[in-house]
């Protein structure tokens, strides 16, 4: 009577013989059979699960799940499962197609209640057991999916070198295994708190750094991958193969549409492959009749169009496992690895076939750098690819690998026509590793952004990838390549002319354009060219002007380079620039740099400066070392006093900005990474800013370069400790 009552449908008593049924030197036939009717049970549960949208289910709705686990069903699975590990004794093994079915169970639980899959991760031993089952082959696929359940909600990370014979396990992977065990390696190598990393304040993130000086175990897990034999060079050959080139029909994919909605678990997508070759395995053994369709393997029945979705759902775990590692410690000798096995040229061939095969729109939300993206496997691939190109070129010499020998030498000409040395990292490029065919992956990309619709998010990771291939030192060699092939104008068409609206793309086109025009006068010519009119004059300015956050790398870049060119006037092209562009005059009206600083020092404070803001700061900065130099300091901190009081706020403007420098200088004296960044991008030496903020910070109130002397004594703000040191 309770049983009814209590909607238990027999779960109890079915749990009770599964537990009789699989005692010492049972055969464990009768436990699954049980096992299976208890499956059918839950396994309906999981399957709405699946189907309706995670957030609105609750756990009250899964009462066979609850039930199950509530009597013990689940620990009843684990000791199963870990018998052999525990004891000898026990005569008959599980055999594969029971193991399987304990694994499902406790998979369709871990989906319907999280409080299972919690406690599961709670057990290491478990979890690094679940690690050794990934050997068996028939086991894989099931062992795999609930190890990546189980690591999502992880409190503590598992350390992958306390995986019994990691090396033996990897390489007994086949390479369908090693791309879905990547989907797992990617949790236990990603810092956990990336969420989204510009937006959480400096003062936060450094006081996380305090504590923690020891490398995370993210970073340690990095370390164990790279040690591996062969495992980076088998990854360089997963992201680089080519789809087997089947015939199959093409319009197959729009009946794949809605399925890979949420069919976006590579896991299961190779799940339902693994059913419907069994099937066929199945089938060809029951009929006499051997039929010439048993005997060819499913995957090359396939449509051709399904088995580019598989192999790009691969990649895209492939590629994520590369970035991570590109972006970690190990950086130097990841980047060797990647160039020894030519991951570069061989993602340029697979470019037209692959990555970029047909116009794919993308007209769904932007995300932002370290978002997950939960679009379409096309999508992901594409942002994944692109963010790989990102960090392999940024700051790193080997971003001459992404040209091919003809544009190599292109730049050589460039340079000897200029009368100027060759980049050291260009004579240093090992020619047999760079790309080959007619383009390179670099001229292939600047192809591809420019067919791009206005407001697309890929044009933010299109720009992003080519702005770090110009990062670092100036040089006006790679910057004529890229202005050659029209890049500049394709620019100001987005920021001028296309309408684009998107906050992301703006930003990434402006730090572009900042890089592709610093300190050349070639570019400002262009420049001045496309933009022939006040009114597109105009609509230049109020884009800047809508957001200096977004904005303000390019600002720096004019400010910079109008300071150099003023210094090069017996140069004539410099004086001919100088004196023609609407950009260079429209900055050396000190009135309008001044605009600019004011406006800079009043959008942050301290509490709330980022990664994505702080840039800012620096760039206020770059105006008054440049006024340093040419000893207008005090001219520019009266004006920033004199603008408070006609705002009728005195000490508001420069008491924010006292504050900012003593933060500025908690925060680059610590660290060398952004220095030699800060170096590289302004061509100041690190020491003249150091300099410049510590004279601006002077105690001495007769001092007329210290901002102290410009706020009167009762407007001082006391209470400068706001670092908490």
């Amino acid at each position: 009577g309770i049983d009814k009552r209590a909607k238990w449908h027999g779960i109890p008593i079915l749990l009770q013989e599964l537990y009789e049924s699989s005692q010492l030197n049972s055969d464990y036939t009768r436990t699954h059979t049980v096992l299976k009717e208890l499956s059918s049970l839950l396994s309906m549960e999981a399957m709405s699960f699946v189907t309706e949208d995670r957030k609105t289910a609750q756990e009250s709705t899964f009462p066979n799940t609850y039930t199950f686990d509530l009597f013990g069903g689940v620990d009843l699975l684990v000791e199963l499962l870990m018998r052999p590990t525990l004891t000898t004794l026990q005569k008959p093994k599980m055999n594969d197609d029971l193991m399987k079915d304990c694994l499902s169970v406790l998979y369709n639980c871990c989906i319907c209640t999280e409080g299972v899959t919690k406690s599961l991760a709670s057990r290491d031993d478990f979890v690094l057991f679940l690690f050794t089952l990934m050997t068996n082959k028939k086991t894989f696929l099931q062992t795999a999916t609930l190890i990546e359940d189980i690591l999502g909600v992880k409190k503590e990370m598992i350390q992958l070198e306390w995986i019994p014979n990691l090396s033996g396990l990897v390489q007994s992977f086949d390479q369908q295994q090693l791309a879905n065990f990547c989907r797992i390696l990617s949790v236990t190598i990603s810092e956990p708190d990336v969420g989204n990393d510009d937006k959480h304040t400096l003062l936060a993130k450094n006081a996380q750094q305090k504590r923690n000086t020891s490398p995370s175990r993210a970073e340690v897990n990095q370390v164990t991958l790279l040690n591996i034999p062969g495992f980076i060079e088998r990854l360089c050959k997963l992201a680089t193969r080519k789809v087997s080139e089947a015939t199959g029909t093409s319009n197959f994919l729009q009946e794949l549409e809605e399925w890979y909605t949420w069919l976006d678990n590579t896991l299961v997508l190779d799940a339902l492959m693994q059913i419907a070759t069994d099937e066929a395995e199945h089938s060809s053994t029951e009929s006499s009749d051997e039929s010439t369709l048993a005997t060819i393997p499913l995957r090359h029945r396939l449509p051709q169009s399904m088995k580019m979705v598989h192999e790009i759902m691969y990649k895209v775990e492939v590629l994520y496992v590369l970035c991570v590692l590109l972006m970690g410690r190990q950086r130097n000798q990841v980047h060797k690895m990647l160039a020894e096995f030519r991951l570069i040229p061989g993602l340029n061939n697979l470019f037209e076939k692959l990555i970029w095969r047909k116009y794919t729109a993308s007209n769904h939300v932007v995300h932002g750098q370290h978002e997950n993206c939960d679009c379409s496997p096309e999508i992901s691939f594409k942002i994944q690819f692109l963010r790989l190109l990102q960090s392999f070129s940024d700051h790193h010499e080997n971003k001459y690998l992404l040209l091919n020998a003809q544009e190599l030498n292109e730049l050589s000409a460039i340079s000897l026509k200029a009368n100027i040395p060759e980049v050291e990292a260009l004579v240093n490029t090992d020619r047999s590793l760079v790309c080959d065919g007619k383009k390179g992956l670099l001229t292939r990309l600047l192809t591809v952004m420019k067919r791009e619709p206005p407001d697309s998010s890929f044009r933010f990771w299109q720009a992003r990838a080519v702005e770090s291939f110009l990062r670092g030192a100036t040089s006006y060699a790679d910057q004529m390549f890229l202005l050659k092939r029209g890049l500049l104008e394709h620019i100001l068409f987005c920021i001028i002319d296309s309408g684009c609206k998107s906050r992301d793309v703006l930003q990434s086109y402006f730090d572009l354009l900042g890089e592709l025009m610093k300190f050349n006068t070639d570019a400002f010519k262009r420049f001045n060219k496309y933009v022939n009119t006040e009114e597109k004059f105009q609509v230049f300015l109020t884009q800047i002007n809508s957001s200096l956050v977004d904005s303000n790398m390019l600002v720096r870049c004019i400010v910079l380079s109008l300071d150099r060119f003023e210094s090069q006037t017996e140069d004539v092209k410099v004086v001919e620039v100088l004196s023609e562009c609407c950009l260079l005059s429209y900055m050396a009206r000190v009135e309008n740099r001044l605009s600019f600083l004011f406006r800079l020092v009043n959008i942050i404070n301290v509490q709330t400066l980022t990664q994505e803001n702080v840039s800012c700061l620096n760039t206020s900065l770059v105006i008054l070392m440049l006024a340093r130099r040419r000893g207008k300091l005090p001219f520019y901190l009266n004006a920033l006093r004199e603008k408070e009081y006609a705002e009728k706020y005195p000490g508001c403007l420069l008491n924010n900005f006292h504050n900012l420098l003593h933060f500025w200088q908690h925060h680059y004296l610590n660290k060398d990474k952004d220095s030699t960044c800060l170096e590289n991008s302004s061509c100041i030496p690190f020491s003249f800013w150091k300099e410049t903020v510590s004279v601006l910070l002077g105690e001495d109130r007769t001092s007329s370069c210290a901002i102290i002397s410009y706020i009167d004594e009762p407007y001082m703000e006391l209470d400068r400790d706001h670092l908490g040191d």
